[in-house]
Protein backbone atom coordinates (compact mmCIF):
# COMPACT_ATOMS: atom_id res chain seq x y z
CA UNK A 1 0.00 0.00 0.00
CA UNK A 2 1.08 3.10 -0.61
CA UNK A 3 2.16 5.34 1.79
CA UNK A 4 1.00 9.01 0.58
CA UNK A 5 -2.68 9.73 0.35
CA UNK A 6 -3.52 12.20 -2.66
CA UNK A 7 -2.27 15.26 -2.06
CA UNK A 8 -1.78 14.32 1.88
CA UNK A 9 0.61 12.15 4.03
CA UNK A 10 -0.17 9.78 6.12
CA UNK A 11 0.65 10.44 9.75
CA UNK A 12 3.49 7.83 10.06
CA UNK A 13 5.16 8.82 6.73
CA UNK A 14 5.24 12.59 8.09
CA UNK A 15 6.85 11.70 11.59
CA UNK A 16 9.61 9.78 9.45
CA UNK A 17 9.98 12.83 7.54
CA UNK A 18 9.92 14.98 10.57
CA UNK A 19 12.62 12.86 12.32
CA UNK A 20 14.88 12.49 9.06
CA UNK A 21 14.91 15.89 9.24
CA UNK A 22 15.56 16.74 12.53
CA UNK A 23 18.59 14.22 13.10
CA UNK A 24 22.06 16.28 12.30
CA UNK A 25 24.38 15.02 9.43
CA UNK A 26 26.29 17.72 7.67
CA UNK A 27 28.38 16.44 4.88
CA UNK A 28 30.96 13.75 5.46
CA UNK A 29 29.11 13.46 8.86
CA UNK A 30 25.76 11.67 7.39
CA UNK A 31 26.00 8.70 9.44
CA UNK A 32 22.84 9.30 11.54
CA UNK A 33 20.46 10.29 9.33
CA UNK A 34 21.42 7.21 6.79
CA UNK A 35 21.19 4.89 9.36
CA UNK A 36 17.24 6.10 9.98
CA UNK A 37 17.01 6.00 6.60
CA UNK A 38 18.16 2.41 6.59
CA UNK A 39 15.97 1.15 9.20
CA UNK A 40 13.19 2.51 7.52
CA UNK A 41 13.97 1.06 4.21
CA UNK A 42 14.16 -2.72 5.35
CA UNK A 43 10.63 -2.82 6.19
CA UNK A 44 9.68 -3.06 2.54
CA UNK A 45 12.91 -3.19 0.28
CA UNK A 46 14.49 -6.62 -1.53
CA UNK A 47 17.80 -5.49 -0.46
CA UNK A 48 19.71 -3.00 1.94
CA UNK A 49 23.36 -1.97 2.37
CA UNK A 50 25.88 0.55 2.89
CA UNK A 51 29.13 1.46 1.56
CA UNK A 52 32.60 2.51 2.43
CA UNK A 53 31.24 6.01 1.00
CA UNK A 54 28.52 6.41 3.69
CA UNK A 55 26.11 6.11 0.59
CA UNK A 56 23.09 3.88 1.35
CA UNK A 57 20.98 1.60 -0.60
CA UNK A 58 17.33 0.34 -0.53
CA UNK A 59 16.87 -2.08 -3.88
CA UNK A 60 13.73 -3.43 -5.10
CA UNK A 61 13.76 -6.77 -7.75
CA UNK A 62 18.04 -6.57 -7.77
CA UNK A 63 18.30 -9.27 -10.85
CA UNK A 64 15.53 -7.13 -12.99
CA UNK A 65 15.91 -5.01 -15.97
CA UNK A 66 16.80 -1.95 -16.93
CA UNK A 67 19.12 -0.98 -13.83
CA UNK A 68 17.12 2.11 -12.34
CA UNK A 69 19.24 4.51 -9.57
CA UNK A 70 17.04 6.84 -7.86
CA UNK A 71 19.63 9.04 -5.81
CA UNK A 72 18.92 11.52 -3.06
CA UNK A 73 21.78 13.08 -1.57
CA UNK A 74 20.90 12.77 2.32
CA UNK A 75 23.52 15.45 3.66
CA UNK A 76 23.40 19.38 4.88
CA UNK A 77 25.08 22.35 5.04
CA UNK A 78 26.73 22.84 8.71
CA UNK A 79 29.33 24.22 10.51
CA UNK A 80 32.80 22.77 11.70
CA UNK A 81 35.02 23.44 14.90
CA UNK A 82 38.35 24.72 13.73
CA UNK A 83 40.07 26.53 16.83
CA UNK A 84 39.70 26.73 20.30
CA UNK A 85 41.32 29.26 22.44
CA UNK A 86 42.56 29.85 26.10
CA UNK A 87 38.85 31.20 27.11
CA UNK A 88 36.99 28.18 25.76
CA UNK A 89 35.40 30.07 22.58
CA UNK A 90 35.28 28.14 19.44
CA UNK A 91 35.75 29.10 15.88
CA UNK A 92 34.58 27.50 13.40
CA UNK A 93 34.17 27.28 9.28
CA UNK A 94 31.62 26.49 7.29
CA UNK A 95 30.21 23.22 5.99
CA UNK A 96 29.13 24.03 2.18
CA UNK A 97 27.20 27.17 0.93
CA UNK A 98 26.46 29.48 3.90
CA UNK A 99 24.99 33.36 3.97
CA UNK A 100 27.69 34.34 6.72
CA UNK A 101 24.51 36.79 8.06
CA UNK A 102 22.68 33.83 8.75
CA UNK A 103 25.13 32.93 11.96
CA UNK A 104 24.54 36.03 13.75
CA UNK A 105 22.69 35.25 17.14
CA UNK A 106 21.63 31.07 16.38
CA UNK A 107 21.58 28.46 18.64
CA UNK A 108 23.93 25.86 17.03
CA UNK A 109 24.41 21.94 17.97
CA UNK A 110 27.75 20.52 17.88
CA UNK A 111 28.25 16.71 17.56
CA UNK A 112 30.68 16.27 20.36
CA UNK A 113 32.32 12.43 21.28
CA UNK A 114 30.05 12.44 24.25
CA UNK A 115 27.24 13.54 22.19
CA UNK A 116 25.40 16.90 21.30
CA UNK A 117 26.61 20.02 22.92
CA UNK A 118 24.62 23.54 22.91
CA UNK A 119 25.89 26.61 21.84
CA UNK A 120 25.24 30.03 20.59
CA UNK A 121 27.30 32.11 18.16
CA UNK A 122 28.37 35.11 19.57
CA UNK A 123 29.11 38.92 18.11
CA UNK A 124 30.13 41.70 19.42
CA UNK A 125 26.90 43.77 20.98
CA UNK A 126 25.50 46.66 18.99
CA UNK A 127 26.25 49.10 21.78
CA UNK A 128 30.06 48.75 21.11
CA UNK A 129 30.15 48.79 17.98
CA UNK A 130 32.15 51.48 16.06
CA UNK A 131 30.08 52.90 13.17
CA UNK A 132 31.27 51.22 10.51
CA UNK A 133 31.44 48.33 12.10
CA UNK A 134 27.69 48.44 12.52
CA UNK A 135 28.08 48.89 8.83
CA UNK A 136 29.55 45.94 8.15
CA UNK A 137 28.11 42.37 6.33
CA UNK A 138 28.93 39.63 9.28
CA UNK A 139 31.86 37.39 7.99
CA UNK A 140 32.11 33.36 10.26
CA UNK A 141 35.97 35.05 10.51
CA UNK A 142 34.44 37.29 12.74
CA UNK A 143 32.02 35.31 15.03
CA UNK A 144 32.58 32.56 17.41
CA UNK A 145 30.29 30.03 19.20
CA UNK A 146 30.04 30.00 23.32
CA UNK A 147 29.33 26.83 24.92
CA UNK A 148 29.60 28.08 28.38
CA UNK A 149 32.96 26.72 28.65
CA UNK A 150 35.57 28.55 31.33
CA UNK A 151 38.67 27.57 29.48
CA UNK A 152 40.31 25.84 26.84
CA UNK A 153 40.47 22.44 28.67
CA UNK A 154 36.81 22.39 29.57
CA UNK A 155 35.93 22.50 25.91
CA UNK A 156 38.73 20.18 24.68
CA UNK A 157 37.22 17.82 27.16
CA UNK A 158 33.30 17.83 25.04
CA UNK A 159 34.53 18.92 21.45
CA UNK A 160 37.56 18.24 19.00
CA UNK A 161 39.16 20.42 15.76
CA UNK A 162 37.18 18.91 13.10
CA UNK A 163 34.09 18.08 15.07
CA UNK A 164 30.81 19.23 12.83
CA UNK A 165 27.20 20.78 13.89
CA UNK A 166 24.37 22.27 12.69
CA UNK A 167 21.95 25.10 13.36
CA UNK A 168 20.07 24.24 16.60
CA UNK A 169 15.95 24.48 14.74
CA UNK A 170 13.34 22.09 14.59
CA UNK A 171 10.84 21.09 12.01
CA UNK A 172 7.49 23.44 11.72
CA UNK A 173 4.13 22.16 10.63
CA UNK A 174 2.51 25.50 8.89
CA UNK A 175 -1.05 26.09 7.13
CA UNK A 176 -1.60 24.87 3.75
CA UNK A 177 0.84 21.69 3.53
CA UNK A 178 4.38 23.65 4.25
CA UNK A 179 6.74 22.22 6.14
CA UNK A 180 10.07 24.17 7.25
CA UNK A 181 12.71 23.02 8.30
CA UNK A 182 16.83 22.87 8.11
CA UNK A 183 18.19 20.27 6.29
CA UNK A 184 15.08 20.18 3.42
CA UNK A 185 18.16 20.67 1.12
CA UNK A 186 18.23 17.83 0.56
CA UNK A 187 17.47 15.29 3.24
CA UNK A 188 13.63 15.39 1.54
CA UNK A 189 15.47 14.08 -1.98
CA UNK A 190 16.59 10.99 -0.55
CA UNK A 191 13.19 10.80 1.84
CA UNK A 192 11.75 11.10 -1.69
CA UNK A 193 13.60 8.48 -3.35
CA UNK A 194 12.78 5.98 -0.66
CA UNK A 195 8.98 6.74 -0.44
CA UNK A 196 9.19 6.21 -4.28
CA UNK A 197 10.50 2.62 -3.70
CA UNK A 198 7.89 2.01 -1.07
CA UNK A 199 5.15 2.77 -3.61
CA UNK A 200 7.03 0.34 -5.71
CA UNK A 201 6.93 -2.71 -3.15
CA UNK A 202 3.00 -1.98 -2.16
CA UNK A 203 2.13 -2.55 -5.96
CA UNK A 204 3.77 -5.70 -6.31
CA UNK A 205 7.04 -4.51 -7.53
CA UNK A 206 8.27 -3.14 -10.94
CA UNK A 207 10.11 -5.20 -13.64
CA UNK A 208 13.10 -3.49 -13.02
CA UNK A 209 16.03 -3.34 -10.31
CA UNK A 210 15.28 0.21 -9.11
CA UNK A 211 17.89 1.30 -6.28
CA UNK A 212 16.87 4.54 -4.23
CA UNK A 213 20.28 5.56 -3.23
CA UNK A 214 20.63 8.30 -0.15
CA UNK A 215 24.19 9.86 -1.23
CA UNK A 216 26.83 11.64 0.86
CA UNK A 217 28.72 14.89 0.62
CA UNK A 218 26.66 16.66 -2.38
CA UNK A 219 27.22 20.19 -0.81
CA UNK A 220 30.56 20.09 -1.37
CA UNK A 221 31.43 17.77 -4.04
CA UNK A 222 34.07 19.33 -6.17
CA UNK A 223 34.90 15.57 -7.17
CA UNK A 224 31.36 14.07 -7.53
CA UNK A 225 31.08 12.50 -3.66
CA UNK A 226 28.84 10.04 -3.05
CA UNK A 227 26.91 10.24 -6.28
CA UNK A 228 29.46 9.22 -7.90
CA UNK A 229 30.93 6.35 -6.51
CA UNK A 230 27.52 4.85 -5.85
CA UNK A 231 26.80 5.54 -9.47
CA UNK A 232 29.95 3.61 -10.69
CA UNK A 233 29.01 0.38 -8.12
CA UNK A 234 25.60 0.42 -9.59
CA UNK A 235 26.13 0.79 -13.17
CA UNK A 236 22.58 1.89 -13.75
CA UNK A 237 21.14 2.06 -17.12
CA UNK A 238 18.99 5.15 -16.16
CA UNK A 239 18.96 7.72 -13.04
CA UNK A 240 16.96 10.43 -12.03
CA UNK A 241 18.66 12.73 -9.19
CA UNK A 242 15.96 14.40 -6.68
CA UNK A 243 16.93 17.59 -5.31
CA UNK A 244 15.36 20.69 -4.71
CA UNK A 245 15.15 24.07 -6.54
CA UNK A 246 14.71 27.27 -5.96
CA UNK A 247 11.27 28.36 -5.64
CA UNK A 248 10.32 31.67 -7.22
CA UNK A 249 7.28 32.33 -5.74
CA UNK A 250 7.97 35.09 -2.65
CA UNK A 251 8.27 39.47 -2.61
CA UNK A 252 11.21 40.21 -5.12
CA UNK A 253 12.75 37.23 -7.23
CA UNK A 254 13.20 38.35 -11.24
CA UNK A 255 11.15 35.47 -13.04
CA UNK A 256 13.01 36.44 -16.25
CA UNK A 257 15.96 35.69 -14.43
CA UNK A 258 15.34 32.61 -12.15
CA UNK A 259 12.18 31.11 -13.75
CA UNK A 260 8.69 30.72 -11.96
CA UNK A 261 8.57 27.97 -9.26
CA UNK A 262 5.68 27.55 -7.07
CA UNK A 263 5.40 25.64 -3.73
CA UNK A 264 2.27 22.93 -4.66
CA UNK A 265 3.31 23.35 -7.94
CA UNK A 266 4.20 20.03 -8.66
CA UNK A 267 7.90 18.54 -10.00
CA UNK A 268 10.60 20.75 -11.81
CA UNK A 269 11.61 18.49 -14.92
CA UNK A 270 15.48 20.01 -15.70
CA UNK A 271 16.70 20.31 -19.23
CA UNK A 272 20.09 20.98 -21.00
CA UNK A 273 23.52 19.81 -19.26
CA UNK A 274 23.99 16.51 -17.91
CA UNK A 275 20.03 15.44 -18.50
CA UNK A 276 19.11 13.13 -20.92
CA UNK A 277 16.69 14.04 -23.57
CA UNK A 278 15.38 10.91 -23.58
CA UNK A 279 15.08 10.44 -20.17
CA UNK A 280 13.23 13.63 -19.66
CA UNK A 281 10.66 13.28 -22.35
CA UNK A 282 9.87 9.65 -20.42
CA UNK A 283 9.12 11.70 -17.61
CA UNK A 284 7.21 14.42 -19.06
CA UNK A 285 5.41 11.97 -20.56
CA UNK A 286 4.94 10.13 -17.60
CA UNK A 287 3.59 13.23 -15.53
CA UNK A 288 1.07 13.77 -18.09
CA UNK A 289 -0.33 10.03 -18.35
CA UNK A 290 -0.57 10.31 -14.07
CA UNK A 291 -1.70 13.87 -14.26
CA UNK A 292 0.27 15.23 -11.81
CA UNK A 293 1.25 18.97 -12.64
CA UNK A 294 4.84 20.08 -13.48
CA UNK A 295 7.61 22.75 -14.84
CA UNK A 296 10.19 22.96 -16.56
CA UNK A 297 13.74 24.43 -15.79
CA UNK A 298 16.41 25.69 -18.66
CA UNK A 299 20.28 24.17 -17.36
CA UNK A 300 22.52 25.19 -19.91
CA UNK A 301 25.54 24.87 -18.17
CA UNK A 302 25.17 22.90 -14.83
CA UNK A 303 22.75 21.61 -12.58
CA UNK A 304 24.58 22.39 -9.47
CA UNK A 305 23.14 18.65 -8.40
CA UNK A 306 24.37 15.05 -8.32
CA UNK A 307 23.25 15.01 -11.74
CA UNK A 308 27.27 16.40 -12.79
CA UNK A 309 28.72 12.96 -11.21
CA UNK A 310 26.20 10.39 -12.26
CA UNK A 311 25.99 11.18 -16.05
CA UNK A 312 29.65 10.61 -17.16
CA UNK A 313 30.20 8.24 -14.36
CA UNK A 314 31.70 4.53 -15.46
CA UNK A 315 30.33 4.29 -19.47
CA UNK A 316 27.82 7.16 -18.94
CA UNK A 317 24.02 7.00 -17.42
CA UNK A 318 21.48 8.09 -19.30
CA UNK A 319 20.02 11.05 -16.46
CA UNK A 320 17.42 13.24 -15.18
CA UNK A 321 16.96 15.68 -13.00
CA UNK A 322 13.31 16.21 -11.08
CA UNK A 323 12.96 18.78 -8.29
CA UNK A 324 10.85 19.91 -5.45
CA UNK A 325 10.55 23.65 -5.36
CA UNK A 326 12.05 24.90 -2.31
CA UNK A 327 11.48 28.60 -0.37
CA UNK A 328 14.42 30.24 0.81
CA UNK A 329 17.34 27.55 0.18
CA UNK A 330 20.77 27.44 2.84
CA UNK A 331 18.56 28.90 5.61
CA UNK A 332 17.44 27.31 9.07
CA UNK A 333 14.14 27.59 7.71
CA UNK A 334 13.71 26.18 4.38
CA UNK A 335 10.02 25.69 3.17
CA UNK A 336 8.51 22.99 0.40
CA UNK A 337 5.07 21.70 0.35
CA UNK A 338 3.80 18.74 0.93
CA UNK A 339 2.17 18.20 -1.62
CA UNK A 340 4.77 18.32 -3.93
CA UNK A 341 7.32 15.59 -2.05
CA UNK A 342 3.94 12.94 -3.15
CA UNK A 343 3.71 14.36 -6.57
CA UNK A 344 7.63 13.73 -7.13
CA UNK A 345 7.50 9.91 -5.37
CA UNK A 346 4.60 9.41 -7.47
CA UNK A 347 6.03 10.28 -10.68
CA UNK A 348 9.03 8.37 -9.73
CA UNK A 349 7.16 5.26 -8.88
CA UNK A 350 5.11 5.63 -12.30
CA UNK A 351 8.06 6.07 -14.52
CA UNK A 352 10.12 3.01 -13.36
CA UNK A 353 6.60 0.85 -13.91
CA UNK A 354 6.80 2.02 -17.70
CA UNK A 355 10.23 0.71 -18.20
CA UNK A 356 10.58 -2.72 -20.11
CA UNK A 357 14.15 -4.45 -20.27
CA UNK A 358 13.73 -3.20 -24.23
CA UNK A 359 13.49 -0.01 -23.54
CA UNK A 360 16.15 2.22 -25.33
CA UNK A 361 17.67 5.39 -23.40
CA UNK A 362 19.85 6.63 -26.15
CA UNK A 363 19.02 9.17 -28.11
CA UNK A 364 18.58 8.18 -32.09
Amino acid sequence: MAFFTVGTMTPESLAFLKSLLDTPGPSSFETAPARAWRKEAEAFADEVRVDVGGNSYAILNPAGRPRVMLAGHIDEIGVMVTHIDDEGFISFDTIGGWDHQVFVGQRVRLLGRGGPIAGVVGKKAIHIMDKEDREKVSKVEELWIDIGAISRAEAEGQLRIGDPGVLATSVLEFPNGRLVSRSIDNRIGAFVVLEAVRMLAGTGGPAAAVSAVATTREEIAATGGGARTSAVALEPDVAIVVDVTHATDYPGVEKRRHGDYRLAGGPVLSRGASVSEVVFELLAATAEAEAIPYSIEAASRDTHTDAEAIFNAHRGVATALVSVPNRYMHSPNEMVALEDLDRTARLLAAFARRLTPDTDFAPR
